[in-house]
């Protein structure tokens, strides 16, 4: 399907972006293999990696690519959980790491324009520094922009001011063939034809390659404010979300979060949490744009979760108790990586969290193991973390490697069958991949699915742009 890259297309390579950015050491190719996905298995090593300066050079890569049928799979900060920018069938890493600048910051039109590289982490200064407010956050601040665009990232916020999608308002786009289209603008609104540039918001670098973007921002809130608020059970917890909604109060962000979980990222930061009520917890952010506002705000959240059986409720009311709070909830991830196998990252109807969540203990309590699972309480999104360990006496104790091997594929499938009979789906924010591919005919029919693959044949005929994902042609 494929051919073999020759020496005469390292050359050619080499021309484009220069021989210190044209990769073939196989030590240093190793570093290009991977994503965050904890296993190993799905790892690939690409021929060679070629680090791009310009939309120009992009345009000349993938050009020489299609003429030659050689695969290239774009490749961001490498943050993701599903091998997404893993290349599957070796060919050419496109890395877009040195495409990192910010282009523009437009404050009459409350717009930035920065290149694919850009990392989060950088990105969120500038804007702030500009008095501006960019809503999602994805999480780690090592992502690039190109893609938290590519799998249309969210995060917490998500539930107040929406994911990564409501924000592009522009975009460049590589096409496989070469050619470089723009797609949208510094616009609000536009009914000019098919919606392009949404369709290549969580394409997962499968249609074309995004090279820069125009993004629309907001003015920065003045203040947030954390509370933590323990509950004995997780339904009164989720419970409580639809009061809040209904009540017209619309958090920045609402977490659940167990126990065990926070009881271990303590240990691991050597922090404390604000309480050790309860067996689960709801985060909720606020923001306002007065101390009065905020102090109302507080006390209204406050009476309703007292409402829904809340055990208490804590403020994080100065800066450094909500760096203490957000620093605990944000190192979750890293305090139990060393043990997690795979993040799953459905979503469900909000209504629908508690008995899914119920049925992940179950499975949990079938397959004896460990399924930490907690997420976005107002968004449904819902992300288990499946263990190669058990969790004993508040201890975490390993499985044997050929226990959790054998238990994997049956836990992902139980929680699957789960997600799609509540009317969900397998991936809230993190994409589809490699690992999530075999599970889309769950909760995606025949029909959609070949829809999909009509566009990818239109847009990358000879399939070179980061083939094997999301599905197989």
């Amino acid at each position: 399907m494929f051919n073999a890259l020759t020496d005469r297309v390292v050359r050619e390579l080499k021309k484009i972006v220069g021989e210190k950015n044209v990769i073939c050491d196989p030590e240093k190719k190793i570093d290009y293999s991977h994503d965050e996905f904890s296993l190993s298995d799905i790892a690939h090593e690409p021929d060679v990696v070629v680090k791009s300066n310009s939309t120009q050079e992009v345009s000349r890569i993938l050009s020489l690519a299609n003429e030659e049928k050689i695969p290239v799979t774009p490749r961001g900060g490498a943050t993701g959980l599903c091998g997404g920018c893993v290349p599957a069938s070796g060919g050419i890493v496109l890395s877009l790491e040195r495409m990192n600048r910010i282009v523009e910051v437009d404050r009459y039109n409350q717009m930035i324009v920065a290149e694919a590289g850009v990392m989060l982490m950088d990105f969120y200064p500038r804007v702030e520094e500009e008095g501006l407010f960019f809503p999602p956050h994805p999480g780690d601040e090592t992502a690039m922009i190109g893609g938290v665009i590519a799998t249309n990232a969210g995060g917490a916020r998500a539930v107040k001011y929406g994911v990564v999608r409501n924000y592009i308002r522009g975009l460049e786009v590589v096409l496989p063939s070469g050619a470089v289209i723009n797609l949208g603008g510094k616009l609000m609104k536009s009914s000019t034809g098919y919606n392009l540039l949404h369709l290549m918001i969580g394409s997962e670098g499968t249609l074309g390659i995004i090279t820069k973007a125009t993004i629309q921002l907001l003015p920065s809130p003045q203040m947030s404010r954390s509370l933590i608020i323990p509950y004995e059970n997780l339904k009164d917890a989720i419970d409580t979300v639809p009061e809040l909604l209904a009540k017209k109060i619309m958090p920045l962000a609402v977490e659940f979060i167990p126990k065990d979980v926070i009881q271990i990222t303590e240990k691991f930061l050597r922090k404390r949490w604000p309480s050790t009520l309860g067996s689960t917890y709801l985060l909720i952010i606020c923001d306002a744009s007065t101390e009065e506002q905020m102090d109302k705000l507080s006390e209204q959240v406050a009476a309703i979760c007292m409402e829904r059986n809340a055990l208490d409720v804590f403020v994080a009311d100065n800066p450094s108790k909500q760096q203490q709070v957000l620093e605990i909830r944000s190192k979750i991830y890293e305090a139990i990586k060393a043990h997690t196998l795979e993040i799953l990252d459905i979503a469900v109807p909000r209504a629908e969290i508690a008995q899914h969540v119920k049925r992940v203990q179950e499975v949990s309590q079938e397959y004896k193991i460990w399924l930490p699972t907690f997420g976005h309480a107002a968004d449904g999104n819902v992300h288990t973390h499946i263990m190669k360990a058990v969790y004993e006496d508040g201890h975490i104790v390993p499985l044997p490697e050929e226990d959790w091997k054998n238990k994997l594929e049956n836990v992902r499938r139980e929680l699957y069958r789960d997600c799609k009979e509540r009317g969900g789906v397998i991936s809230g924010e993190h994409g589809i991949g490699i690992v999530k591919k075999p599970y889309l005919s769950y909760v995606l029919d025949e029909e959609s699915i070949s829809l999909m693959r009509g566009i990818k044949r239109t847009f990358d005929p000879n399939n070179i742009l980061n083939p094997g994902k999301i599905f197989d042609l």
